[in-house]
């Protein structure tokens, strides 16, 4: 078993920036759930905006294998016992990991399906199902109808725009009742539904946590 772990608060406050400046959707749809929820899908995002980048800040392959080998071995560490890497991100999922029992093998997943993107096209359909299932854990959530939600929300907004994204969304509203307690994750499906300006998101998203709407 994991031992508690609690990261410096400017690992924190690294994160939330981070988070903040480069998956702003996400970030706003976050902030609907409580602490230390809250707290813990930051920290997934920015995991997640770290491996996102590891084929875009180099052109060689190989280079770019090594930095997700050094992710993987940080999540080994983030759910382990030990004290993890001095690197905010590392430091933040680690306290998330081991108060929420997400396992190595679930971060690892993650890093994986966006591995595949080094060498061909991301398979959203997977990489959005590895981050939500750590998403759901993080809410406490595991009912079958909202995981199936969660993971279809997760893969459209891997996507571009088009026929093939709507029908995945529509789907997704169909499944059957869902958890609210996930509506931190399921929230960012709105902004798919039509281009909203930037001021209006904050609005949209506010509305559709109130009345329980995605």
């Amino acid at each position: 078993m994991s031992t508690a772990y609690r990261a410096p608060e400017a690992a924190h406050r690294y994160v939330l920036d981070t988070v903040r400046q480069a998956d702003r959707d996400r970030f706003l749809a976050a902030l609907f759930a409580p602490q230390p929820a809250r707290q813990g899908l930051m920290a997934l995002l920015a995991f997640d905006h770290e491996l996102a980048r590891a084929h875009t800040v180099t052109r060689e392959p190989l280079l770019a294998e090594i930095r997700l080998q050094w992710w993987r071995e940080a999540a080994a560490e983030a759910a382990g016992t030990g004290t993890p890497r001095a690197q905010p991100v590392v430091e933040s999922l680690s306290e998330t990991a081991r108060r929420h029992r997400l396992s190595a093998g679930a971060l690892i997943a993650l890093i994986d399906a966006r591995a595949e993107e080094l060498e061909g096209p991301l398979d959203v359909a997977r990489a959005g199902a590895a981050l939500a299932e750590l998403e759901l854990a993080v809410l406490g959530v595991s009912d079958s109808a909202t995981r199936t939600a969660a993971h279809a929300v997760a893969a459209a907004w891997l996507m571009g725009e088009g026929s093939e994204r709507d029908a995945m969304l529509a789907g997704a509203r169909s499944a059957g009742k869902v958890d609210p307690a996930a509506l931190p994750i399921l929230l960012q499906a709105r902004l798919l539904d039509r281009p909203l300006g930037p001021w209006r998101k904050p609005l949209v998203l506010w509305w559709a946590a109130r009345h329980g709407r995605w």
